[in-house]
């Protein structure tokens, strides 16, 4: 049974509401002497009361995401180490329907050597016959740790919030893209470290398994980023190691941007992993990299100081910078939905939408502007060579 299934949450509400029935009938029906009565009285309150515990937790825990499964509350996958099931190569990995639509597989990246969950949903449009040669542009969702891909769908409301965007006209029609971005347990901040290159497995090894099964847009102009808590972290990185693989991230309540918090050990390595330092040290001449910063006021994980020192140090460099603060909110799922309309808004500017589409693409029956009425040929896969990654993170 899932931690944070809707199965696990009721079987707790319907032993907290057993527990309290049971003390009703019981209290008076108790027998033995008076000290037995009642010691038996007080274990009745007392599972009540622990019965009424585990609800509110259960509650919390998949409100605001903070163990993913009972391995990470348990903390299973620390015992012997970080530890992943080799899966198959980009061209063999298979996608097989999941939850709310999205395709899902397990592959084992040829260049990080790394293997994880993959999942992506694809817009109405891109089944529609009169855009079956139309390549889509990506965006990929990185979750925070604790987490994992099936975060985004249970505390993340996605795609269904997504699609509700792309309805009402605000956001392009992007290809969603669900990477892990701690295969094997190990979090190194999406960082390449010896024998764990995450920062591979995300800039190139995933790119390339997406582009092989979906017809995908070329370009960094193409692909961008959106993440929460760590997941913000990467996606305000990445684009300054990668500006040729990603030409927009969105970070919203990214861990502190100066690493000061970071999983790395190394403070030199933690330094220049930050996407503070990365962006001190960006030339401004070539770059075409654009940033999206959001936090709240109320939010001590991810302090507005720190996107402000952020700003500072991106000046003079060339990179398209634009900041949200939020009057309220915590560091969890609710704050991060409420800024999913300005994030893919801003998405949406930075990245190129799909040729012939408007954003949220044509009425229902409508034809695109400038686009052709279907021919008889069978839909094909995008064949596009990934971009160069770009200069590699420290």
């Amino acid at each position: 049974m899932s931690l944070t299934g809707t199965a696990f949450f009721a079987a707790l509400a319907a032993a907290t509401a057993c527990a309290v029935l049971a003390t009703l009938l019981l209290w008076s029906r108790v027998p033995g002497p008076a000290p037995a009565r009642w010691l038996a009285r007080v274990l009745l309150i007392g599972l009540c009361q622990v019965t009424a515990i585990c609800v509110v937790a259960a509650w919390i825990n998949t409100s605001y995401g903070l163990y993913a499964s009972w391995d990470d509350l348990l903390g299973r996958a620390g015992g012997a180490g970080p530890v992943a099931m080799p899966g198959p190569p980009p061209e063999r990995a298979r996608f097989l329907r999941g939850d709310a639509g999205m395709r899902q597989t397990y592959v084992r990246g040829p260049r990080s050597a790394l293997s994880g969950q993959v999942m992506v949903w694809t817009p109405p449009q891109y089944d529609e016959p009169r855009f079956r040669r139309t390549p889509f542009p990506v965006v990929m969702l990185l979750h925070g740790i604790p987490g994992s891909p099936q975060s985004w769908l249970d505390q993340g409301h996605m795609p269904a919030d997504f699609a509700k965007l792309l309805r009402a006209g605000t956001t392009h029609p992007f290809i969603l893209a669900v990477p892990v971005i701690n295969p094997g347990g190990l979090d190194t901040d999406c960082a390449d470290i010896p024998g764990h290159k995450i920062a591979t497995w995300l800039s190139t090894d995933v790119p390339d398994v997406i582009r092989h099964h979906f017809r995908t847009a070329k370009g960094p102009r193409s692909w961008g980023l959106l993440g929460i808590s760590t997941g913000g972290y990467c996606a305000a990185k990445l684009p300054l190691q990668y500006p040729r693989v990603f030409g927009a991230g969105a970070a919203l309540d990214p861990d502190p941007l100066n690493g000061a918090q970071g999983a790395l050990t190394d403070p030199g390595l933690r330094e220049r992993n930050s996407p503070t330092w990365l962006v001190a040290h960006t030339k401004p001449t070539g770059t075409d990299v654009g940033l999206f910063l959001a936090t709240s006021r109320q939010d001590r994980s991810s302090p507005p100081s720190l996107i402000e020192q952020f700003e500072q140090a991106a000046a003079g460099s060339g990179v398209r910078l634009r900041t949200m603060l939020a009057p309220e909110g915590g560091h969890n799922y609710h704050t991060w939905i409420s800024m999913y309309p300005a994030a893919f808004a801003w998405l949406s500017e930075e990245l190129a939408g799909p040729e012939g589409l408007p954003p949220g693409g044509p009425p229902p029956g409508g034809t695109a502007p400038g686009s052709e009425p279907p021919g008889d040929e069978p839909e094909a896969d995008a064949d596009a060579e990934a971009p160069d990654s770009g200069a590699s993170g420290p």
